[in-house]
């Protein structure tokens, strides 16, 4: 017995992909019902999920955020336009 799944995706991704599994000799039906038995096998996704750790810049961008918010003297504004005519625009 079978059932239809519908889903949505980037045109760009679907087309891409698409071709991967061509080549491959499979459809994306067959590429799809592949990841859905190997969920179960697994009991979980297939592959690692992870967020990489932010390098050096990232660390140094989220460090001098953090200051500026906790700065007493960094003058904060209510709004956008607050901003704006702040920066007279």
């Amino acid at each position: 017995m079978t059932t239809n799944l519908n889903i949505r995706t980037d045109k760009e991704i679907k087309e891409k992909s698409d071709k991967i599994f061509s080549e491959l000799g499979l459809t994306m039906t067959s590429a799809i019902n592949m990841f859905l038995r190997a969920t179960i096998r697994e009991n979980g996704i297939p592959f690692s999920l992870k967020i990489d750790n932010p390098n050096d810049v990232t660390l140094a961008a989220i460090e001098e955020g953090k200051k500026i918010a906790n700065d007493k003297n960094t003058k904060g504004y209510n709004s956008v336009d607050d901003l704006r005519k702040a920066l007279d625009l």
